[in-house]
């Protein structure tokens, strides 16, 4: 090993795992855990230290000394630039096993849950092409290659159409390719590129904040329809005609093309105005029978097919039986609601989005379900001791919470409400974890199922089945 000003070179580094966040594991011949970015466990690295913690090295390596027999060739002329799809050099066979690893390591280490079932780790179906809406952005100041850079020519084209650089929010990498949503995704963004390039359309300036085109994003549904929406820095009504008319002569698929003004300095869309240029301004979703309208603004599961094995293992772990009282706490636009109100008596969503909980409401009106009902308001101010007492005893609890996990006061009520079983859905298993150990007083963790969302990443979803003990119901 040796040292620089600020930093360690750590030679012929073993990587044995995979750790948080998609890093790779290994430990120094004296026995310190390295955690280096920029490798997959099985290869032997160099690696820079970037950061000396007390109980580990945070590193980054700088050379492949030995590759790992799990790597794989990765299938984007983009990867390691754009920072997504980071385990494409992974075979997937092994990102599930490192995915279920992290999962259980989680519930035993930070819950402090030794006994439960883990069923195998429910994988994608579609590894590539899975995703059903995708977000680009334009810019008039690319991304430089590092040999551009090095260049002594002019650059006079910097325009761009695609994903911001990990660390520089000011630069756009300009897409050839990408594989996470299917045809005709690539066609329509690089039609939309050209298109503007060869009209003179000005290229949003993300620092000086101006210019005309400023994001791009496409959606679609499993029956093969689009819905194209487009953010404007200002308008330029012929230009923005031209190339709408353009996408719809030439992309059938669209099935609805949406646009809006935006003169803020976010990107955000959900407190813009959305015109209708052409179709109905949404798109239908069917599953297992249910239909969702799905707009502009609408949080849909971007793994569509994925998703729908979740619910149905959500279901399954719900084990309804038809005369249950089903609590559904951060619903979101319902999905899950509506999915098992087929196969309970009663079920009562809570959301604190008032545009999802009226997407719910609509949504179970579509489909006919009049045993929902839905409210609106941050979780730990609604569902409180007044709200349980004006409601129906919940039989089956599921929740589904954001990254950050549960609030410890809805955590509380969980605790004094005691349903008989609840289903946790999470996005993060350790912040789930950390919940679990919080109920394992009150709870048996019966069972797990990873389930894996999003192929070529580190993130992994995962469903708990919590039981309540029997001397916990003594205490109701």
């Amino acid at each position: 090993m040796s040292r620089k000003k600020k930093n360690f070179i750590l030679e012929n580094i073993t990587l044995l795992s995979a750790g948080a966040k998609g890093v790779a594991v290994g430990r120094t011949e004296e026995g310190k855990t390295v955690l280096v970015s920029g490798a997959v466990p099985g290869d032997v690295v160099h690696a820079r230290v970037k950061k000396s913690r007390s109980k580990y090295y945070e590193a980054e390596a700088l050379e492949i000394v030995r590759p790992s027999a799990f790597r794989v060739a990765p299938r984007c002329v983009h990867f390691g630039v754009c920072g997504g799809c980071k385990w494409q050099n992974l075979s997937y066979e092994k990102q599930l096993e490192f995915k279920q690893n992290e999962v259980e390591n989680n519930i035993r280490r930070i819950g402090g849950i030794e006994t439960f079932e883990t069923l195998p780790i429910l994988g994608s179906a579609q590894q590539y092409h899975y995703r059903n809406k995708m977000e680009f952005s334009f810019s008039n100041a690319r991304w430089l290659t590092p040999s551009e850079v090095d260049s002594s020519e002019s650059i006079e084209d910097r325009d761009a159409l695609g994903f911001h650089i990990p660390g520089m929010w000011s630069k756009i990498l300009d897409l050839k390719e990408c594989h996470l949503q299917e045809d005709p995704s690539d066609e329509i963004r690089l039609a939309v590129r050209d298109y503007a390039k060869a009209k003179g359309l000005d290229f949003f300036d993300v620092r000086n904040q101006e210019g005309f085109l400023r994001t791009l994003m496409l959606r679609q549904n499993s029956r093969g329809e689009w819905m194209v929406l487009f953010q404007f820095y200002r308008e330029e009504r012929a230009h923005r005609e031209g190339l709408f008319e353009m996408l719809l002569a030439r992309f059938p698929q669209i099935k609805t093309l949406v646009y809006a003004i935006n003169a803020k300095a976010n990107d955000s869309i959900y407190d813009l105005d959305i015109q209708v240029y052409y179709g109905e301004g949404y798109l239908m979703e069917e599953m297992d029978g249910l239909e969702f309208k799905i707009g502009p603004k609408s949080f849909f599961q971007t793994n569509y097919r994925q998703a729908l094995e979740l619910y149905r293992k959500t279901l399954e772990f719900a084990d309804l039986q038809g005369d249950e009282v089903v609590y559904d706490l951060y619903t979101g636009t319902g999905t899950i609601a509506q999915y098992v109100a087929r196969k309970a008596k009663q079920v009562i969503g809570i959301e604190s989005v008032q545009e999802a909980i009226d997407a719910a409401e609509a949504h179970a009106k579509l489909n006919g379900l009049s045993n929902t009902s839905f409210y609106c308001g941050d979780m730990k101010e609604v569902f409180t001791e007044s709200f349980l007492a004006a409601h129906p005893k919940a039989d089956v609890l599921i929740t589904d919470p954001p990254r950050d996990g549960m609030h410890p006061k809805v955590v509380e009520q969980i605790l004094k409400l005691l349903p008989k079983r609840v289903v946790y859905v999470s996005c993060n298993s350790a912040t789930q974890a950390r919940d679990l150990a919080l109920m394992k007083h009150r709870y048996r963790l019966v069972r797990i199922l990873p389930v894996d969302m999003f192929p070529q990443t580190h993130h992994v979803e995962n469903i708990a089945l919590l039981e309540r003990l029997e001397d916990s119901q003594d205490e109701v």
